[in-house]
């Protein structure tokens, strides 16, 4: 097991690196204890029969600089091949303000080719690889050196088994056709916007049970508070205070410290200093913000009057087709898009792209009575019904 140290070690693998269709990556990240993740150990393979062509990166060794690893993610005739690439892509988005391209995630594609909802890499290697991991160096702290043989052995096997993986997934798409479906699938994924975390929007993460525009406009305001001072201080902004204290003080609106030292959800922390000062600004902002600039929530969709036959109905057409298909339901359709068809919206994920060709058209035609369902033994047949 090659363990790089050194930026010239880096970049020698990275010059080969690129000679090849494609790279398989993986990282090692802690993330409890801080609002950005701390990138510990970075896994890198080349095509290979074995082990020979895959090596670990140190990011913690000293004088070690990523930028030829950095190089290599630029370079658009290499593959990026990652599973579940989300929080790795935002690692590198964070450090450089770049997201590697191109890109494959083999999660994705195992979805498009019928392996269930967020297949795991675990699945994927006893399924495709015929082989099992070594998961018992999953949850050890990887900010700690020197990194045990046992905790090499594991990070090297997600880059070296996911080799065989992208090779038999890349397989399957081109001979069914849907490497287009993925790809549009990674439109989301490698789109910079995706990790850009912008503190006046973090409110609409926070679930709330009214639509009070006055509550909200402090709820606002104290989530832009928190994600401000989550991201200035490196912490966990559940760590700041969680989302069940922020919905309390935009409920109870304290005004005064002796007024906040009341409240039963926040943390001790909080109760004082930089933070205590921070959340009665938040609160006497969100009191004075004008009418006009306090925020709505978009309750669209509650009101949708959804034909509950039709929603249903809807739902078996969706089994049916996926599994035509073999590809995962939740993936083509979730059921809040179901209930949307089914009240006559028609702006929805599921009626566009790849989604359309699976599902969208039957829908579509079933939605304006152009097709039946029919049980047919076991399955469920489709039958057009306009003569």
């Amino acid at each position: 097991m090659r363990t790089l140290t050194t930026t010239e070690e880096l970049a020698a693998f990275c010059t080969e690196a690129r000679h090849h269709p494609y790279v398989t990556v993986d990282t090692e990240f802690l993330r409890e204890r801080t609002y950005f993740a701390k990138l510990c150990l970075v896994q890198l393979a080349m095509p290979g029969p074995d082990d020979s062509t895959a090596v670990l990166v140190d990011p913690l060794a000293d004088g070690m600089s990523l930028d030829p690893l950095y190089e290599l993610f630029r370079d658009e005739s290499v593959l990026k091949v990652f599973h579940a690439a989300r929080q790795d892509l935002e690692i590198f988005f964070v450090d450089v303000g770049e997201v590697p391209t191109p890109v494959f995630d083999t999660q994705v594609a195992a979805m498009v080719c019928g392996y269930g909802e967020q297949v795991g890499y675990e699945r994927l290697v006893r399924s495709i690889a015929k082989t099992g991991l070594d998961k018992s160096s999953r949850f050890t702290d990887w900010g700690r050196r020197p990194l045990s043989d046992a905790q090499k052995s594991y990070a090297l096997a997600d880059v070296t088994h996911l080799r065989r993986i992208y090779e038999h997934l890349s397989a399957e798409l081109e001979r069914t056709g849907r490497a287009r479906w993925v790809r549009e699938e990674l439109a989301t994924l490698t789109n910079p916007s995706t990790y850009v975390i912008a503190p006046e929007d973090a409110w609409k993460r926070v679930k709330t049970r009214t639509n009070s525009s006055r509550f909200l406009g402090i709820v606002r305001e104290l989530a832009r508070f928190r994600e401000q001072h989550a991201q200035t201080n490196d912490v966990p902004r559940n760590r700041v205070f969680k989302d069940e204290a922020l919905v309390e003080l935009a409920s109870t609106k304290p005004r005064t410290p002796q007024e906040l030292g009341r409240s039963r959800l926040l943390q001790r922390e909080a109760r004082k200093g930089e933070i205590l000062e921070g959340i009665l600004a938040a609160i006497a902002a969100g009191v004075a913000c004008p009418q006009e600039d306090l925020p709505k929530l978009d309750r669209s969709r509650d009101k949708l009057q959804v034909n509950p036959a039709l929603a249903d109905l809807l739902r078996v057409l969706l089994k049916a087709k996926t599994e035509s298909y073999g590809v995962a339901s939740k993936l083509v359709a979730p059921a809040a898009d179901l209930d949307a068809m089914a009240a006559g919206m028609r702006d929805v994920a599921a009626l566009k792209g790849w989604r359309h060709e699976v599902f969208g058209e039957d829908a579509l035609r079933l939605c304006d009575g152009q097709i039946a369902l029919t049980a047919q033994g076991s399955s469920v047949k489709v039958i057009d019904v306009t003569g």
